[in-house]
């Protein structure tokens, strides 16, 4: 399954962007998907996931009440909508997706991922 997140782009603090992930397996998301990012020297940290059943959500603190993870099913996407963004979100952001169903309280370590798209780079300038 090869996934792609796009989207990404320059903005100013305070901006919004939407990142996207689309895969070329219409069941990639079949149990789960999330977002994960990478700052220069810095670990890859989880933001956002979204699972099935139940489209449930769960976001990392920093960003929770600014971003917003969803799924449009008719396109086979997974957004990330990103609002009232802050220069410390610069990064460049991953989609990835679970091959099989895991608990919640497994899915937002990176470990638990199969697939992997290439990154979108978010710039946030101050």
């Amino acid at each position: 399954v090869q996934l792609q997140a796009s989207g990404g782009g320059l903005v100013q603090a305070g901006g919004s962007l939407r990142l996207s992930c689309t895969a070329s397996e219409r069941t990639f998301s079949k149990y789960g998907v999330g977002w994960f990012r990478q700052a220069p020297g810095k670990e890859r940290e989880f933001v956002a996931l979204i699972r099935w059943p139940g489209a449930t959500t769960n976001y990392a603190d920093s960003v929770k009440g600014r971003f917003t993870i969803s799924k449009d099913n008719a396109e086979n996407m997974v957004y990330l909508q990103m609002n009232s963004l802050e220069p410390e979100d610069t990064a460049v952001y991953y989609c990835a997706a679970h091959a099989r169903r895991v608990a919640l309280g497994s899915s937002r370590s990176p470990h638990t991922y199969h697939y992997w798209g290439k990154g979108t780079l978010v710039t946030v300038s101050s």
